[in-house]
């Protein structure tokens, strides 16, 4: 066979694997679906992050005075875990200060865009401070910011 014979459908293929693919509109996640993917950290795993972070070192760490003002405060801020949803494209850390059953009965309140440095996060907020976010290099443009009608979605390109 010769090579031109070949170039068509090679040059054919590389145009289409190189085409931007449609953006499809991307909802916030719902809860009800997500999953923890990190276990919370013990009791014992807290008091020693706490004595590093608040510790004489507490410099190094922007000497965060409220979270360090008791380990109750402590606790409030870092008893946290990885959360994702089903899709696996969201992710942020919720608080394991909160049932997991008040967390997939939380529902999305609003949905914004953030952009630093070439990174894009799309962030969905949600019913009882819980958020999770999607980084992506793509631009993303959000359609519906409010979610409270259940229509809230951006389009990433």
């Amino acid at each position: 066979m010769k090579f031109s014979l070949l170039l068509p459908p090679l040059l054919l293929g590389g145009a289409l694997a190189s085409s931007p693919a449609w953006a499809e509109p991307m909802p916030c996640p719902d809860l009800a679906d997500a999953v923890q993917v990190a276990a919370c950290p013990t009791d014992a795993e807290l008091r020693y992050t706490f004595m590093g972070y608040c510790g004489d070192n507490a410099r190094l760490y922007g000497a965060d005075v409220i979270t360090c003002a008791s380990f109750d405060n402590y606790r409030e801020v870092k008893n946290i875990a990885m959360w994702e949803s089903a899709d696996g494209r969201f992710s942020g850390y919720l608080s394991c200060n909160v049932a997991p059953a008040s967390i997939h009965a939380s529902k999305a309140t609003r949905m914004h865009v953030e952009r630093k440095n070439g990174l894009t996060r799309l962030i969905c907020d949600y019913d009882n401070d819980h958020r999770l976010v999607h980084r992506t290099k793509a631009e993303c443009t959000v359609e519906a910011e409010d979610c409270s009608s259940g229509n809230c979605r951006a389009v990433c390109d």
